[in-house]
């Protein structure tokens, strides 16, 4: 019988959702494409068919949760929205919602998480490398933008606030999902946001007047 495109494309989508329950479950290093192939009721030439190797199916699985600056609005940033701190801290804070609400999400990026990146793994860090700084770099945009502006004061850096906002999301989103989600990552984590952009911002009255056109 020959199988059609929607028919292989359900075939790849069930073996990642194994994959990625046995990674869960197991831990990457400790999982063998013959348990993925099981968990998936496909058999492991299947696997091949899709995927070259364990790397490659860690690396669908990778590319699957869009890290948090890839939810913010880059229209509006690239487009120089009069605040454009306001317009990060949302999209972080919405990001946030987004994790606390979906289970795979969190499951994929606990997996991340727990990842020994050595060895064939490190294909993996390169491409996450390669992200964060493509990220970081519209991150730096957005500050750059504020500083000009007036927005933001002048004792940050574009660089050192990407950083320490980097820093913030990394930590909140490693201690809630390794450690037994012991505080509400919306609330704690919006608040923990809001002191930080606090301490960004120029206060408005020191901020320029906006010109008019008339």
């Amino acid at each position: 019988m020959r199988r059609t495109k929607a028919d292989a494309e359900a075939t790849r989508q069930k073996i990642l959702s194994a994959a990625e329950r046995v990674f869960y479950a197991k831990g990457v290093s400790n999982t063998t494409l013959e348990e993925v192939a099981k968990e998936a009721g496909v058999t492991r030439g299947a696997i091949y068919w899709h995927f070259a190797n364990k790397t490659d199916l860690f690396l669908a699985l990778h590319d699957a949760v869009p890290l948090p600056q890839e939810d913010m609005v880059a229209q509006e940033i690239e487009a120089e929205a009069a605040d454009t701190l306001a317009i990060v801290e949302d999209a972080m804070g919405a990001w946030l919602v987004i994790l606390a609400a979906d289970e795979q999400r969190q499951r994929i990026l606990t997996i991340m998480l727990r990842t020994n990146y050595d060895g064939d793994m490190s294909e993996v860090l390169t491409r996450h490398k390669e992200l964060d700084e493509h990220h970081n770099a519209l991150l730096e945009l957005a500050f750059s933008r504020a500083l000009a502006k007036g927005y933001m004061q002048d004792s940050w850096t574009p660089t050192s606030a990407t950083r320490a906002l980097h820093w913030v999301m990394l930590g909140l989103c490693t201690e809630w999902l390794l450690f037994g989600r012991r505080f509400d990552i919306v609330t704690e984590g919006r608040d923990g946001l809001r002191r930080l952009f606090s301490s960004f911002r120029t206060p408005p009255a020191a901020r320029p007047a906006l010109s008019t056109v008339s």
